[in-house]
């Protein structure tokens, strides 16, 4: 047997293999984040688009109602009017009838 070169103990040999075991799973630890990350930031950027799409439908619909309302505003004007108008005539006709 040659004993100029050093052999490794048993027991140096396990400690070797346990460390490289756990160098292993920490590569493996470390592919699965940036995996997830990836993933992570994709679906982050998905959500923000979609984050954005809703608010520009949001701005939309809000300048629809506000139009709506100023609609119904305006209808509402040419109702009393139209009200008025009716009124004034239906006197006009009360006081012929009358008259």
């Amino acid at each position: 047997m040659d004993t100029s070169q050093p052999t490794l103990s048993a027991q140096e040999t396990d400690a070797l293999l346990h460390l490289e075991e756990r160098i292993l799973r920490a590569v493996e630890l470390v592919a699965s984040l940036r995996q997830e990350k990836q993933t992570l930031l994709a679906e982050k950027t998905k959500l923000l688009a979609d984050k954005d799409a809703l608010e520009s439908d949001l701005a939309r619909q809000r300048e629809s109602a506000d139009s709506l309302q100023q609609e119904i505003a305006s209808l509402r004007d040419e109702r009393k009017q139209v009200k008025t108008r009716i009124e004034r005539l239906l006197g006009q006709m009360d006081s012929l009838a009358n008259g």
